[in-house]
């Protein structure tokens, strides 16, 4: 058995039952063999066993009252899974589908996607299965109050600064911060994606969408190609969907689908921007109800969807987003994909396409952004946000923006020229993995046995 496989076999061993965080470690480890057989070191010094085990993995109850007077416990999670490049950053995940393998995974990934943004910061993740909807602003106070009465102790500007993620918005980052504040009586920058009031950033909102679109850019100019002109299909409808619709078009590209938990819009001739942002950041709305709009748009339910796959990526189209969540991508998502013209896949979720589908993009050869690198865009605006915090600035629209841009373009040419020094030109999963991948061995050889 190889060294890589020994370590994903003991992994299993030591934390079972955790399958999303066995998928991250094995996408990363099989790809990672060129490197580690051009130098032995990273063996003899066990930087793999290292670099899989958390050096930290609190969990905790968080017990709050709903309006009913009822009391309600959920579960809370942060995992501060290595420091070697600065304090760990990652977002907050409320949603019911949390659990430790989920948080674990993310985790994971934000190792090496900080590291790709060539930024100090560590990587973490952290949150809860609670689900803010349905629930009032005075029950959300509450769970965020009781959350971070826990939370508050790990955490710090120089330790370890949390950021939002699905379910948690400007509104849950304000409750958190306000009690972290009366807990420790310091006004510091603890958290990112707060309120532009004090001290969030511009651009914060729209930072993965729009770098998600910014690395598809890069892909496309190695190319002498731009996504003007190209129909693009996107899954999802929060923020990183709306705002990756809102750079597309900017770029004049045509957005065609989203979706959301009920089922996939299709619009032949383009997303309505406006209508979009109305039912999902005003309404908080289906999807089903923009076709009382646009009466030429269909809405596929979920229960219609075709076996094996997802309706929003069965339509023609040059180039795909998937912004919603893990998995959503199959392997015959990825064949319909392929089939119906696509060329270029630019991941905005963490870890979207299965490992079935990611082989199916590589061995395409079809130019594919994997999340690690596509959609480092907010938390490095995150890290943005904690430099003008320290710094006691506020940078404008346009200097943040144009900051973004070049990160995500040294990002993609950091992954770009490791695919090519390590024999597979193209690669960018190899060629992201092995870069993150030295700058966060390298500097842990440099601290020793920590």
């Amino acid at each position: 058995m190889s060294y890589i496989h020994k370590t994903i076999s003991g992994l299993k061993s030591t934390s079972p039952a955790q399958a999303e965080f066995y998928q991250a470690v094995e996408e990363v480890l099989d790809s990672l063999a060129p490197i580690l057989e051009s130098n032995k070191l990273y063996q003899q010094q066990a930087i793999i066993q290292r670099l899989v085990e958390p050096e930290r993995q609190i969990m905790f109850r968080v017990p709050w009252v709903d309006d009913q007077g009822m009391i309600k416990v959920n579960k809370g999670y942060r995992i501060e899974f290595n420091s070697a490049l600065g304090p760990y950053k990652g977002g907050l995940r409320f949603h019911p589908s949390v659990n430790a393998s989920i948080i674990k995974f993310l985790g994971f990934e934000q190792i090496f996607k900080n590291a790709l943004t060539g930024l100090p910061i560590g990587g973490g993740k952290g949150g809860s299965n609670f689900n803010p909807k349905g629930k009032s602003d005075g029950e959300i106070m509450r769970f965020c109050q009781s959350f971070m009465t826990e939370l508050y102790r790990h955490i710090g500007p120089t330790t370890d600064v949390p950021a939002g993620d699905i379910g948690v918005g400007a509104r849950e980052i304000g409750y958190m911060f306000g009690q972290y504040k009366r807990l420790t009586g310091r006004y510091e920058g603890v958290l990112t994606g707060k309120s532009l009031l004090w001290g969030g950033s511009l651009v914060r909102k729209e930072a993965t969408g729009y770098g998600v679109v910014y690395f598809a850019e890069n892909m496309l100019s190695i190319k002498n190609k731009t996504l003007k002109d190209k129909r693009c299909l996107i899954s999802g409808s929060g923020n990183v969907a709306i705002y990756a619709i809102e750079k597309l078009y900017e770029l004049g590209a045509k957005p065609i689908t989203c979706s959301d938990s009920t089922g996939t819009l299709y619009h032949e001739e383009g997303i309505d921007l406006s209508l979009l942002k109305k039912l999902k950041e005003e309404s908080r709305v289906s999807l089903a109800s923009y076709i009382e709009v646009h009466k030429n748009a269909m809405f596929i339910p979920i229960n219609e969807y075709p076996k094996g796959g997802h309706a929003v990526w069965r339509f023609k189209a040059d180039a795909a987003f998937p912004c919603a969540t893990q998995n959503e991508l199959t392997l015959a998502d990825a064949q319909a994909l392929i089939t119906n013209g696509c060329k270029l896949v630019s991941e905005g979720a963490n870890m979207p396409s299965t490992q079935d589908a990611i082989n199916t993009f590589v061995d395409a050869k079809i130019a594919y952004g994997p999340s690690k690198a596509a959609n480092a865009g907010g938390v490095a605006t995150s890290q943005l946000e904690m430099a003008q915090n320290s710094s006691m600035q506020t940078w404008s629209f346009v200097q943040v923006d144009e900051k973004l841009k070049e990160i995500m373009k040294n990002i993609f040419e950091t992954a770009h020229e490791a695919a090519i020094e390590f024999g597979q030109p193209g690669n960018l999963v190899l060629g992201a993995n092995i870069a993150g991948f030295k700058r966060v061995a390298d500097a842990m050889l440099e601290q020793g046995v920590v």
